[in-house]
């Protein structure tokens, strides 16, 4: 367009030439000059000034074969807010029993007292069974505190290694505690009947439980319960050669444990 109004201009100046004597050419030479600097400055400003799209127009100029770019705004991803990869929901304790609140908060101290007890043998006597076992414990008390969160029960749980809020398992800590010091073999004995403890335990708030993630969780627990059992069992028997008998479980369901089995008195679903 520029161009175009270049040449039209020229062209009616040279006409206008032809017609006028030599000072009326001078005057037109003169103007022609002016005309040609300022269309030539005008090009120059349009050649520089950059290319703008109007807001809410650039999904339009994307080719129709072209991917959307993958943004917060079209992949509903916010990563830190609205996040799903991995779940953040919330449930009501009023989903709860009174039972089924007082089983989580008490398993949650009960995954806590068993660490403690084994870092405590395994400080004292520095069998490696204890460390690998309070590894799993903590994983076990954690894995009770995300359904306390979960359902927005308060933690009551001391983070002081051997307090704890129930005036029961502060009494089995200290009996433990006054046990497995006397030798690694009454450790390892209070270790099987931690797990036993644990075991049954679990059973029973198993089947006072409807909620199914819960139940989850418990079944995991009584899963790595059973691996602890044994695993002391089988400390004891290669260590000292004696046969162990179940302190708190019947025969029964000591059996059906040290085969790996469910306990006896869990429900089937």
């Amino acid at each position: 367009m520029v161009l175009h109004h270049f040449f039209t201009s020229y062209l009616y100046i040279g006409v206008i030439e032809t017609k006028k004597g030599d000072k009326e050419m001078r005057k037109q030479k003169q103007f022609r000059v002016s005309i040609i600097i300022s269309i030539l400055m005008m090009a120059a400003a349009v050649a520089c000034s950059p290319t703008q799209t109007e807001p809410g127009t650039q999904a339009n100029h994307r080719s129709a074969g072209e991917a959307p770019v993958n943004t917060a705004e079209n992949t509903g991803h916010s990563y830190g807010k609205g996040d799903n990869r991995q779940s953040t929901s919330t449930n009501s304790n009023a989903d709860l029993s009174e039972a089924e609140i007082e089983g989580l908060l008490y398993m949650r101290e009960e995954e806590k007292l068993a660490g403690d007890v084994y870092r405590f043998f395994y400080e004292l006597w520095g069998n490696p069974v204890f460390e690998n076992i309070a590894s799993s414990e903590d994983m076990h008390t954690e894995s009770v505190l995300l359904l306390l969160n979960r359902y927005g029960i308060t933690d009551s749980a001391s983070t002081e290694a051997g307090v704890f809020q129930n005036a029961d398992l502060q009494e089995l800590y200290d009996q433990l505690i006054a046990q497995g010091s006397q030798s690694l073999r009454d450790a390892l004995l209070a270790g099987v009947a931690i797990e036993e403890i644990d075991i049954l335990d679990l059973q029973k708030h198993i089947a006072g439980s409807g909620e199914k993630d819960i139940l989850k969780t418990y079944e995991n627990l009584l899963s790595g319960s059973g691996n602890h059992l044994r695993a002391f069992v089988n400390v004891l028997s290669n260590q000292y050669g004696e046969s162990y008998s179940p302190q708190y479980m019947t025969p029964e369901q000591y059996n059906q444990i040290m085969e790996g089995q469910r306990g006896a008195e869990s429900p089937e679903r």
